[in-house]
């Protein structure tokens, strides 16, 4: 049973939302990505939003290039949080769904992060940090994680430093 839903408006979107996939995996959370648009198949998106939390879903991810309004309908269906990662898959790359995702209206919170790869894998990051609210091995997961990326930073110091 997936523990995070990624949601994406057009299988153009995957390799995108697969740092995401790919994050969870880092973290050991479960999930499932599928496709499912706010245009094209809205009665897709509802299904799969009204049917997650019997199938043990704690929150969703949810990718959308143009307009970009996937993160604000499952918002708008459920009460599970929502990260929206906008794609930059148009001629204003990304700016356009930038800006459809994170101007929501009061009462329908989308959490939004930066377009494409960084934010599909910031995304994912966030999630850990939401499930990690209330699991002491989640949290301890994030620190390791926190640490890991320090010492990255501290190698390329100390290789630079040696050029």
């Amino acid at each position: 049973m997936p523990q995070v839903l990624i949601l994406m408006g057009s299988d153009s979107d995957a390799p995108v939302m697969q740092a995401a996939v790919d994050a969870l995996n880092e973290f050991g959370i479960s999930s499932e990505m599928t496709v499912a648009s706010a245009h094209r198949s809205p009665a897709r998106v509802m299904r799969l939003v009204e049917d997650a939390p019997g199938r043990g879903v704690k929150l969703f991810i949810v990718g959308a290039g143009a307009a970009a309004h996937l993160g604000g309908v499952v918002a708008a269906h459920s009460i599970l949080p929502v990260i929206g990662v906008p794609i930059d898959s148009s001629a204003l790359k990304g700016l356009d769904a930038l800006l459809s995702t994170v101007q929501m209206p009061p009462g329908v919170p989308v959490a939004t992060v930066s377009i494409g790869k960084p934010g599909a894998t910031n995304a994912a990051v966030l999630a850990a940090q939401i499930i990690a609210v209330g699991d002491e091995a989640m949290a301890k997961k994030l620190h390791d994680y926190k640490k890991k990326l320090a010492s990255k930073v501290e190698a390329a110091a100390a290789k630079l430093n040696q050029s």
